[in-house]
Formats: C-alpha cells, sequence, structure tokens
C-alpha cells in the first residue's frame, strides 16, 4: 500500500472545507482545484498565474513539478476569457503539454475569482 502525503496549501478555505492542497500516493500528486488566493482582485491573466504558481509550489511541496504535470482542468466563468487563460497556461507548460481541458461554469466559491485550476503529475522514479 502506497503511503499518502497531505500537502497543505495557504487557502483560507482549507481547514473550513476539510481539504489538502495536493494529496501525494505513492508516485502520484494530486492537486485541488486551484483559485488565485491573494490574487482575487486581479485580472484574469493576473489571476491564471497566481494559480498556477500555487500549483508549482504545492507540487514542489510534494517533490514533484510542473514538468511532471500530465493533466490539467481549468474552470472559467466566462468563455471569452479562454484565450488569456490558454496564453498563460501555454507559458507554464509550452514543453510539457500535458492533457487538459477548459470549462466554463456558472460561478467559483469566490465571486471575484475568474479561473480555478486543478492539476495532475507524477513524481519520476
Amino acid at each position: 500500500m502506497s503511503a499518502r502525503t497531505n500537502i497543505p496549501g495557504t487557502s483560507p478555505y482549507e481547514p473550513i472545507i476539510g481539504f489538502s492542497r495536493a494529496v501525494r500516493i505513492g508516485h502520484g500528486v494530486h492537486v485541488s482545484g486551484t483559485g488565485p488566493v491573494g490574487c482575487d482582485d486581479g485580472d484574469l491573466a493576473t489571476q491564471t498565474d497566481q494559480c498556477l504558481t500555487l500549483i508549482a509550489k504545492a507540487l514542489k511541496d510534494a517533490g514533484s513539478s510542473i514538468e511532471h504535470v500530465y493533466r490539467t482542468r481549468i474552470y472559467l466563468t466566462d468563455a471569452t476569457d479562454w484565450e488569456s487563460a490558454a496564453r498563460v497556461h501555454g507559458k507554464f507548460f509550452s514543453l510539457v503539454l500535458p492533457a487538459a481541458t477548459m470549462v466554463v461554469v456558472a460561478g467559483l466559491l469566490d465571486p471575484r475569482w475568474k479561473i480555478e485550476i486543478e492539476a495532475d503529475a507524477h513524481i519520476p522514479g
């Protein structure tokens, strides 16, 4: 049986909802939906960058990295924002090219958030 490690983040919602920023099981890392905590009022590109920066930190804390991401899920509140989000996602993943999904949702937990992102990665070895 693989050991489980919960990776905490900085979201004020973690203790209320009861979740970890990421969970590592064996060689897999699953990063929770990550909103732009700390950039709540930023534009879409800034919020996207913040989400991916928080994800990169969680991956590092779990022993992985952006380079080992194999899947992302992007949730947008406005379909017209897709290209701005895609450009920032591309900045982080242009060499990795993970499988990715982008969907439009009615809203996110904080109404100022325009985006939330999940990621799955592996740990080589």
